[in-house]
């Protein structure tokens, strides 16, 4: 019974200690999004750099490595970071990928390989856009469902009129 109390509190202190080691990197994670956001909710100085040495890489072949990419636009420059997106479900990649340059002038470069032939696939190269949050919102269906019709509601779900036989 005392060694089931030892053990029990040896454990305890180890969930303290893991407690505080994840406070730790939540404060160390806000800080870095705070840098990363101004206060005005702009992203900051250093973002907005990041994305003028960036291109957007479209229709992407789902088989592409950043290995590929990087080989692919090695002639530009000096490549700092690629990025795959992937769907967070499944896990597969969306079909588009980010190239972070070393420098601006390698954009350029970038930009003249939109319509090249990278694994059997004619991508599409453009300049990188600075994300601003909240960008699109006040968009969308305005809070009235999909199949919502004018201000009386006729012709919900299940109404659409069709012939069954």
């Amino acid at each position: 019974m005392a060694e089931d109390l030892e053990a029990m509190k040896r454990r305890m202190k180890e969930m303290e200690e893991e407690a505080e080691k994840l406070k730790q990197l939540q404060a160390q994670m806000e800080r870095d999004m705070a840098m990363a956001i101004d206060s005005t909710g702009n992203p900051s100085a250093s973002s907005a750099e990041a994305d003028a040495r960036s291109v957007y890489v479209g229709n992407v072949d789902y088989s592409c490595t950043p290995e590929d990419l990087q080989t692919h636009f090695e002639a530009c420059g000096s490549v700092n970071r690629i990025t795959i997106l992937c769907d967070r479900f499944s896990g597969h990649p969306k079909g588009f990928a980010y190239i972070e340059f070393g420098d601006p002038a390698s954009v350029k470069n970038a930009l003249a390989l939109s319509e090249s032939v990278l694994k059997g696939r004619v991508i599409k190269v453009v300049e990188k856009r600075t994300n601003v949050p909240g960008f699109n919102r006040g968009r969308g269906r305005g809070g009235r469902g999909r199949f919502m019709r004018g201000r009386g509601g006729r012709g919900g779900r299940g109404m659409r009129s069709f012939a069954p036989y």
